[in-house]
């Protein structure tokens, strides 16, 4: 089945619009907080080690069908209560890690703003979320969109079972234009929750708090919580996105609050 031209100028554009987005943020924040960019670097190689790696690892474990834990996840609470808690362990615990390593070599820097590490490892972490998951996911269905369109998808897929290629021609069919703005609510909105559970983190690894990384798990959970919920089939897509677009204008809120509020004031010479 043919994807339309609009879906995939639409697909087009928010993928790219996704793309650009922690790089544009990057150098907007990166004279004005004093960004290093080893900080970012460090957010892209915890987010590619503990979400890519080892949490995907852990699911292929717990989720597979004679998995020890098939028959508990089977219950619908249990697995929402899984899916909400897997992503926030690995990836906080991850950030945990490194902002301590952070926090221990450089402490804080000269004049850089207090957030400065902390919103450019959000950055990192959080650019590498909307690329691994998001970008490169969208250019591989707009491959798929474009051959498709040609008659040639079929002949391109032959390592392919027949279930998985009735498959990809399905998801084909459900792509449109409202696909491709939820992508971009969908990627957004994790952008933003992931520079603020950075700067969360870096506040409380500065702090010496004891109990910054369960309070960050548990924020981490439950943002998560409405996406388990959808997988699960308990709460509509519309209901999540809502929920997502909210939250997001808050947390956008006051991390532009907090922000603000600790950037040195420049002196007259």
């Amino acid at each position: 089945m043919p994807v339309a031209p609009l879906t995939l100028i639409c697909l087009s554009l928010a993928t790219a619009l996704v793309a650009l987005a922690p790089i544009i943020l990057y150098r907007r924040l990166a004279k004005p907080f004093a960004l290093d960019w080893r900080d970012t670097v460090a957010g892209i190689a915890v987010f590619a080690l503990f979400a890519t790696v080892i949490e995907r690892a852990l699911n292929g474990y717990v989720l597979r069908a004679d998995g020890p834990a098939a028959a508990w996840l089977a219950n619908p609470v249990a697995f929402v209560a899984y899916g909400a808690l897997v992503a926030g362990v690995c990836e906080e615990v991850g950030r945990y890690l490194a902002m301590r390593m952070l926090n221990g070599r450089s402490g804080v820097r000269g004049n850089a703003p207090v957030d400065s590490t902390g919103l450019g490892y959000g950055i990192g972490h959080g650019g590498a979320e909307a690329w691994l998951v998001g970008v490169l996911v969208q250019v591989q269905w707009i491959t798929f969109a474009v051959l498709a369109n040609r008659g040639e998808l079929d002949s391109h897929l032959t390592n392919l079972s027949v279930d998985a290629v009735l498959r990809v021609h399905l998801i084909l069919a459900t792509l449109s234009p409202q696909f491709a703005g939820i992508f971009v609510i969908e990627r957004i909105a994790a952008l933003v929750f992931q520079l603020g559970l950075s700067v969360l983190m870096w506040r409380g690894v500065r702090a010496g708090s004891k109990t910054i990384l369960p309070v960050a798990i548990a924020a981490h959970a439950l943002i998560d919580l409405p996406a388990a919920m959808y997988q699960a089939r308990l709460v509509s897509l519309t209901v999540v996105d809502g929920v997502y677009v909210a939250a997001a204008i808050l947390v956008a809120i006051a991390l532009f609050r907090a922000c603000r509020s600790n950037r040195p004031i420049a002196r007259a010479a």
